[in-house]
């Protein structure tokens, strides 16, 4: 299993190393939900260098001084870099494949440069450096060939932090979605009369009325979510609930931490009252919002060290603590809105300056279309003129030998000769012809002589 035994490792890939896992119904069905979750344990982490950091870490595994130190590592050498040092001892083989997977990565990220300024028609040598720095931030761009410790350490950093942030990027991206959605509502109820109006509101205000009324919600990691899923899911006697047990049977990767899309996974029963994808009126854009902020909170409350992962003990210290058996009933999205009015009216103001800049590229490309249809246009005059030239040219060549007293030539060059002349008193004219018969004729021959 990858990354076994090495779960602070796993700070680098607490969304790449976790599986898409799925809680375990039966002990007997563990071995086929472990073969699942191997299956699935690619899964993406949506960083834009996913693959490579994926690949760096599968080539370092194979290496036992390297394994071996990440065994006895803690947080703090991940953290500040002390382990990159020990690039320096992997064998040779393991820094032949590093240096190839390094050199792959830097054509690729040169490919999506070229791509990028192909796509904005930049013709000048002007970049946008602050993109080309990000582009490379997970590696050393001065060293295109080898792969050093200060790769290595720029890939954890790199990682780290943009894992950090993962979660914050995602409730902004569903803060716009929402606001989107709204916008695009009261845009459609503009459109209505005020009868289909009021009785579109009316619809859409049923709907969500719908959507509140859901079964209790229990907070996430509280004695009676985990209860729920314990009894509903795993099938097994509430009553015999057990914590340590609980925890062995949804790792699912068996690397003695549970991983945050190993909690997500607990949290599908919860989900499942309040969202339907049959129902209209439940969004399942939403739902996984709900399952964020679910796993959110049991971090902040459970995850002691912040390493974005929950070990044994201290799950089992947060089954001591007040809140987990007396927990308050959770407060879905619909409980209060995820924006404020003048964060809706900024929305809109964006909207509508992206829809005045989609108008001015529409109509200039509008104008350079008709551009090049008059010069189409132009060109295809341009065309006939000049063939017209080529035929006059090529009727001029076939008369002019004929005008200068030679044969004229045929298609292939041949000399054609015309057919004899006529007698001379058949093609002389009537003029020529009456001249010659007024000319005396000749005396007759050996007349007598006069004296």
């Amino acid at each position: 299993m990858w990354m076994k035994s090495t779960p602070v490792w796993l700070l680098l890939l607490s969304v790449s190393a976790g599986v898409l896992s799925v809680p375990i119904n039966r002990d007997a069905a563990k071995q086929e939900v472990k073969e699942e979750a191997q299956e699935e344990e690619n899964g993406d982490t949506g960083l834009y260098y996913d693959r490579y950091l994926r690949e760096v870490i599968e080539v370092l595994e194979t290496d036992p001084h390297f394994r071996e130190k990440l065994q006895t590592a803690n947080t703090e050498d991940i953290k500040n870099g002390r382990l990159s040092k020990e690039l320096d001892l992997v064998s040779h083989h393991v820094r032949t494949r590093l240096d190839e997977l390094k050199r792959q990565e830097v054509s690729r990220l040169r490919m999506l440069l070229k791509a990028k300024l192909d796509s904005t028609n930049v013709q000048t040598l002007q970049m946008d450096h602050a993109s080309l720095l990000k582009q490379f931030e997970h590696l050393d761009p001065h060293n295109q060939n080898t792969f050093e410790a200060k790769d290595l350490e720029l890939l954890i950093s790199t990682a780290t932090k943009d894992l950090e942030n993962y979660d914050a990027e995602r409730h902004e991206e569903f803060k716009r979605y929402e606001m989107l959605k709204e916008h695009e509502r009261r845009e459609y109820l503009k459109g209505l009369d005020q009868e289909k109006r009021e009785k579109e509101e009316n619809r859409l205000q049923k709907l969500k009325e719908k959507h509140r009324q859901h079964p209790k919600v229990n907070a996430p990691g509280s004695v009676a979510q985990l209860r729920e899923v314990w009894e509903e899911t795993d099938g097994l006697d509430p009553q015999e609930f057990n914590p340590k047990t609980f925890f062995k049977l949804h790792d699912t990767n068996e690397d003695d931490v549970l991983d945050e899309q190993e909690l997500e996974a607990l949290f599908t029963k919860e989900l499942e009252k309040v969202y339907d994808p049959k129902n209209e009126e439940d969004d399942m854009m939403e739902m996984e919002e709900e399952r964020l902020r679910m796993r959110e909170h049991v971090m902040k409350n459970v995850d002691a060290n912040k390493d974005r992962l929950v070990s044994l003990d201290e799950f089992l210290k947060s089954t001591e603590k007040k809140e987990f058996n007396n927990a308050k009933e959770w407060e879905t999205l619909d409980a209060k809105p995820v924006y404020t009015e003048e964060e809706l009216q900024r929305f809109e103001a964006e909207l509508r300056d992206k829809e005045e800049e989609l108008k001015r590229k529409a109509e200039t490309l509008r104008q350079e279309q008709e551009l090049l249809k008059e010069r189409g246009k132009a060109l295809e005059a341009q065309k006939r003129e000049y063939q017209q030239a080529v035929l006059e040219m090529s009727q001029r060549q076939r008369e002019q030998p004929a005008a200068d007293g030679h044969p004229p030539a045929g298609p292939n060059g041949e000399l054609k000769f015309q057919p004899a002349a006529q007698k001379a008193g058949e093609e002389k004219g009537p003029a020529e012809q009456e001249v010659q018969n007024n000319l005396p004729a000749e005396p007759p021959q050996n007349l007598p002589q006069h004296t």
